[in-house]
């Protein structure tokens, strides 16, 4: 692997959340930052009709001219087209055009050649969106793939293909599972904890602080927002509590006096896992111990 790869893995797992902007829409890049997003995703592929395809390109390099001309610019993540498809090529010489880019998301991932051949054609790291049932079937192999930084899917492209009915307990259980095979395969090969889908429905903000406690727990390590409003929810939803925080600084405390493997807190028994927790806990939100 890589010093630019690795060095992306290590930086996009703090990003929480992940906002998609339409390229068609350009306007609303500097809004989707203002919204606070840890990372902006420019949109060339389902959100822009073929028609209209050549156009947005040409918006977005505008907008990345002027942007850099004036050294304000924000680097900006890129969703292409599918390789192999006609405007994917058109795509990866627009991104060799622009090459202060955050990176690629490249649509409907099935090989490992191809998250590769994007690599190399543009430099940029890769995120990889699952989107087919022989895109999970493959992902142990893409997972190899030189350039490749992290996991996401298009759970909608992907159930479609799978025959699973969109909003039953079936599809809850199909979706865990899925989570659990990129949980485990990105840890396998060091990639970043993957990044979970989309919650379509952005006006429910209880349904998507559950969504987001769900993968959270799960390990995966951001999610993929389709509206502004959406990335304050998921960043709160993902706070700790103060007695999660509280809890966890009393036990390292406590191992950094005693020097003791085990102890017990609050008549819970801490052991190296519990620490080890605890010492995450307070590292990920920075906490002095």
């Amino acid at each position: 692997m890589d010093s630019l790869t690795n060095h992306k893995i290590n930086s996009i797992a703090h990003n929480k959340t992940w906002l998609f902007v339409p390229a068609t829409r350009i306007d609303r890049v500097e809004k989707a930052f203002v919204s606070g997003a840890d990372a902006v995703i420019v949109d060339l592929e389902d959100a822009v009709a073929k028609q209209d395809k050549a156009a947005a390109r040409d918006a977005l390099k505008n907008y990345y001219d002027e942007q850099n001309s004036k050294q304000t610019y924000q680097p900006i993540w890129l969703r292409i087209n599918q390789a192999g498809s006609e405007e994917f090529f058109k795509d990866t010489v627009l991104c060799q055009e622009m090459p202060n880019l955050a990176g690629v998301l490249l649509a409907k991932a099935e090989r490992a050649e191809d998250i590769e051949s994007v690599y190399q054609l543009t430099g940029l790291p890769v995120i990889a969106l699952i989107e087919s049932a022989v895109g999970l079937y493959q992902i142990d192999s893409m997972a190899k793939a030189v350039g490749l930084v992290a996991f996401s899917y298009g759970f909608l492209d992907l159930y479609n293909d799978l025959q699973v009915q969109v909003g039953t307990p079936s599809a809850d259980l199909i979706a865990n599972q899925i989570r659990y095979q990129f949980i485990v395969v990105s840890k396998v090969h060091k990639l970043a904890p993957p990044i979970d889908t989309i919650y379509p429905d952005f006006n429910n903000e209880v349904g998507l602080r559950a969504r987001v406690q769900l993968w959270s727990q799960m390990g995966m390590s951001g999610m993929l927002c389709i509206h502004p409003k959406q990335v304050a929810s998921v960043q709160q939803a993902l706070q700790p509590t103060d007695k999660a925080l509280e809890f966890a600084k009393r036990v390292i405390e406590e191992y950094e006096r005693s020097g003791q493997a085990v102890f017990e807190i609050d008549g819970e028994m801490v052991d190296a896992p519990v620490i080890e927790r605890c010492r995450q806990l307070l590292n990920q939100w920075q906490i002095k111990e």
